[in-house]
């Protein structure tokens, strides 16, 4: 379609949309305006693609089939926006299971698994025949693992910009955390709007608006995954899921009952504390940083798989975010009681002070200054 058709049949379309929905009662127009604008931008494309459109810049330089044309006779320069969907679904997976391999990493649990085997190989822990020996000798077999902690760090250095430790060459996500969590608490302000605004909603017409910012989730959540993107090629993927199936190992070796009854613990867990307090100079923050693994890696797959669109139903959105609003607000929740959460702005002031007992610090700590 030349440019003047194109203006005409969106002055027409526009007005055929004004006198249809003055028919349609109020509560359902927002439902078929959107089927409207769909459907016109279906129309739209497909007749920019259409064959016989002719090549616009050829009639602009005059040498097309029809020589030197006018303005209003040169086909439209239809513009498809692709870019919020300009990316790879394996990439944002594998930084999702990134992430809750490196929570698991803070807190300590890798470092515990060598422990043991040192303790092993040493004699100083009685273990001879039972799972927990037996799994600690099939252990060695993942020693020479393709990544190792060198590698791993580099990874998060890359994907999350976590860590000082990890050389890279190549794009770090500088922006990461900044983006997570204003993401989480953007997500988390929209829920809570939503429950104020079912307080304070008076009647049929005003019930039907979102009193959360829908815009603001979905930036951040585009920009989030635009980064995470631009920085997760390479061997993040393969090293994810190599480091996944060791953790899964690790895991279950830490709750084999004679590992447990060396240590006088219940879970796997306690096993973690016990060699952490005798061998590692403390425990790490255990129960922040599973959460934060566990809600983490749920909220980054929702963004990995999520289309953001602009033109979505507000009550639809609602629902979708009802799915993620817990884990947002559990993520936050824990990572006030971190280190690097000190200086949270969401932080109440019995946080910042009682429980930690000196001034916060805003800066993001490094991320294995307790390793």
């Amino acid at each position: 379609m030349t440019i003047q058709q194109t203006e005409t049949i969106q002055r027409l379309w526009d007005r055929f949309i004004r006198d249809q929905l003055a028919n349609v009662p109020p509560e359902d127009r927002q439902a078929y305006a959107q089927q409207f604008e769909e459907r016109f931008a279906d129309l739209s494309e497909k007749g920019a693609e259409a064959p016989g459109g002719g090549d616009g810049f050829l009639d602009m330089i005059g040498v097309g089939p029809k020589g030197p044309v006018g303005f209003e006779e040169i086909a439209y320069p239809y513009l498809k926006p692709d870019f919020d969907y300009s990316y790879v679904s394996s990439q944002l997976h594998a930084s999702a299971e990134l992430y809750f391999i490196y929570q698991y990493e803070r807190s300590k649990v890798f470092q515990v698994v060598n422990v043991l085997l040192r303790l092993f190989h040493s004699g100083s822990i009685k273990l001879t025949r039972g799972p927990g020996a037996k799994g600690l000798y099939l252990l060695e077999k993942w020693q020479p693992q393709r990544y190792s902690l060198r590698h791993r760090e580099a990874a998060y250095r890359r994907a999350f910009n976590y860590g000082g430790n990890g050389s890279t060459q190549g794009v770090v996500n500088r922006n990461f955390h900044r983006q997570l969590v204003g993401f989480m608490g953007a997500v988390a302000q929209y829920l809570r709007d939503l429950r104020i605004g079912d307080v304070i909603r008076g009647g049929q017409q005003i019930g039907n608006r979102a009193f959360g910012s829908v815009a603001t989730v979905q930036r951040l959540g585009i920009d989030l995954r635009y980064a995470l993107n631009r920085a997760t090629y390479g061997s993040i993927y393969a090293l994810s899921m190599e480091t996944g199936h060791y953790l899964k190992q690790v895991l279950t070796l830490l709750d084999a009952p004679d590992i447990k009854k060396a240590f006088d613990a219940n879970t796997r867990w306690n096993v973690v504390e016990a060699v952490s307090q005798r061998y590692l100079g403390g425990m790490a923050d255990i129960s922040q940083r599973a959460k934060m693994a566990e809600s983490g890696r749920r909220i980054l797959l929702f963004v990995a798989d999520h289309d953001f669109k602009t033109g979505i139903d507000p009550s639809l959105f609602q629902t979708e975010m009802g799915q993620i609003g817990q884990h947002a607000e559990a993520w936050l929740a824990a990572y006030r009681m971190t280190p690097e959460g000190r200086g949270f702005v969401g932080a109440p002031p019995q946080v910042q002070h009682d429980v930690f007992g000196t001034k916060m610090r805003r800066e993001l700590q490094p991320a294995f200054a307790d390793l």
